[in-house]
């Protein structure tokens, strides 16, 4: 099959869902061509880093809008089985619905979480624009597509909650990664030769964007609470940030005592990353919202216990496989999950560790989810 991926940035700053496309492209090679239509500009820097075939038609002012992408796409869709869009609320997804609806080239789309009724009750004037555009845009490119995949059952049901007119067919897939591409011990030598500082010491890791949906302030205040129990504890934030939201934060640090005891790395990839999970007793995100976190199952994968909210829609199956622990997405749960999680005995974090990765085998390895996503594309492909 050729699948054409029709995403509005590949910029891997903004968050999951291209990793999520390449993580596909990996674990799918073999049977399917991929290729990616985005409206990044031709010449941005983080184009070079993608081994497949992106056609960048440039970005645009309002929500992104490219005047190129629908007679693009009019002119090449005819060359691909499928067309899957990634993400709604940007120009990309409107404008590949216009150029398609009328086109035996079916398209299919995945919502990465953007339905989430947390946005609807976190941003209200937000959410009343978006219903003034709801029935004349995102409603009908999700009626019209031959499928919207939700990552697992809750993004599903929650999906339904934030407008009241909707229609859609709806499949329920997963999200896979490959897991270490490393040496993971020589990627932990090499995190601690890097921030050497942390050698010795008991790493919490939070690995993602510095953003307020994630919970950051929740977990920068919770550590301050256990930091005084274990003089060895520290906290490393690892990843962008696009809106200043991390100098606030490090204010708060200092206003705790704890500046020292915070490592800010801002993005890091690779095998630094990978290092990062290595050397980490634990990986932390206490998000107000998440559909699925790609960094959650790169943790899994390194056998690195994941403490996380019951706002990142796989707490279920985490907490059934008994890869991590559990908290509410409010001060007090944060508060209560790094408390618990630093009094574990070792041998207990150990065992969680161990199930972890077991988790990691059962759910989210890369085969799997190769074998669940072609399943979904072909059917999808057949039902136009």
């Amino acid at each position: 099959m050729k699948i054409l991926h029709a995403i509005q940035s590949t910029d891997p700053t903004r968050g999951g869902p291209i990793e999520g496309i390449l993580q596909l492209v990996q674990a799918t090679r073999a049977s399917m061509h991929h290729e990616i239509v985005c409206l990044d500009h031709p010449r941005a820097d983080y184009l070079a880093q993608f081994d497949m075939p992106i056609t960048a038609l440039g970005p645009g002012s309002v929500l992104g809008y490219s005047a190129a992408l629908v007679p693009w796409l009019k002119a090449n869709a005819i060359h691909y089985d499928l067309v899957v869009i990634h993400g709604l609320w940007r120009y990309i997804s409107v404008g590949t619905w216009r150029a398609l609806r009328k086109s035996r080239v079916p398209y299919m789309v995945m919502p990465h979480g953007m339905l989430d009724p947390w946005f609807k009750q976190q941003y209200p004037l937000k959410h009343y624009k978006k219903w003034l555009f709801w029935p004349w845009t995102e409603y009908r490119v999700l009626r019209d597509a031959s499928a919207v995949i939700f990552t697992c059952d809750e993004e599903r049901r929650l999906a339904r909650e934030s407008f009241w007119l909707y229609r859609c067919k709806e499949r329920v897939g997963t999200v896979g990664i490959r897991g270490p591409d490393t040496d993971i011990e020589w990627a932990r030598e090499h995190f601690l030769t890097i921030y050497p500082a942390l050698r010795g010491k008991r790493i919490l890791l939070f690995l993602g964007r510095i953003h307020e949906k994630k919970g950051c302030d929740l977990l920068v205040n919770a550590f301050a609470r256990v930091a005084c129990h274990d003089a060895d504890l520290r906290l490393v934030m690892a990843g962008p940030c696009h809106d200043g939201l991390d100098a606030r934060l490090r204010t708060i640090a200092a206003d705790h005592g704890i500046a020292n005891r915070v490592l800010w790395t801002g993005m890091i990839q690779g095998d630094v990353k990978w290092g990062a999970f290595a050397a980490a007793e634990a990986f932390v995100l206490p998000s107000h919202q998440e559909n699925f976190g790609i960094a959650v199952a790169e943790a899994l994968s390194c056998a690195t216990p994941v403490l996380i909210s019951n706002k990142v829609q796989i707490w279920r199956e985490i907490e059934a496989d008994g890869g991590g622990m559990i908290c509410d997405d409010t001060q007090e749960g944060a508060n209560t999950l790094l408390r618990d999680w630093v009094n574990l005995p070792e041998s207990r974090r150990q065992e969680v560790g161990a199930a972890a990765r077991r988790c990691f085998e059962d759910r989210y390895e890369s085969r799997r989810y190769a074998t669940v996503m072609t399943q979904i594309y072909r059917e999808a492909a057949a039902a136009a």
